[in-house]
């Protein structure tokens, strides 16, 4: 038998168990968005949590598999893609989720701290890659039924087109500080959708 210890967030446990990780991810989450990555102690979180600090070693052993972990968790939480049978529908359902989750005053901050660390520290970089490779999967298919609908070109990239949603809004989260708005959010598919049907995703 192995001793290896699975990957932290690999193994989603039931029962007790499963209420102590949703504690502790919590509390990793409240405190990342309060404090920072920098600040992050298991000890303190375990406090948070109401947990033994024992508890919390043993099974993520360090603050990055912690936060591995919990991106893991919110990826598998993220709610479902929009399909309103257009692209420019379907996007700024994409922009809007965008918006509330980057505006919101926990989330926010949240989203900050994690890309902050991921500047950082490489497993944190691997979660966070992890986490956005999953949302833009869920959403590829919206850009698949565009192209066989016609209304953009055959060889579109979904990869490019769904990241080319969010990027105006990650860069007022995290360079202008301008409000992340639904304007904003309504500009950022609208222009999408626009170069798309360019070709420029092609």
């Amino acid at each position: 038998m192995s001793d290896e210890r699975p990957e932290p967030g690999t193994v989603r446990p039931g029962g007790r168990t499963a209420k102590t990780r949703e504690a502790v991810l919590r509390a990793a989450g409240d405190a990342l968005a309060e404090d920072g990555f920098d600040r992050l102690d298991l000890a303190e979180i375990a406090r948070r949590a109401g947990v033994g600090k024992t508890t919390v070693y043993r099974r993520w052993g360090t603050v990055p598999g912690l936060v591995a972990d919990l991106l893991n968790e919110m990826a598998a939480d993220s709610l479902p893609r929009t399909e309103t049978g257009s692209l420019l529908g379907d996007l700024t359902a994409q922009a809007r989720l965008v918006q509330s989750t980057l505006s919101d005053p926990r989330q926010g901050p949240l989203f900050k701290a994690l890309i902050t660390a991921a500047s950082c520290d490489p497993q944190t970089a691997d979660a966070l890659h992890r986490f956005y490779d999953t949302r833009t999967e869920e959403w590829a298919p919206c850009v698949t039924a565009a192209i066989e609908r016609g209304e953009i070109p055959a060889g579109t990239s979904p990869t490019e087109l769904i990241r080319a949603v969010s990027a105006p809004l990650y860069y007022r989260l995290l360079i202008t500080g301008d409000p992340i708005d639904g304007a904003a959010a309504d500009r950022a598919a609208q222009a999408a959708v626009t170069a798309a049907k360019a070709g420029a995703f092609a």
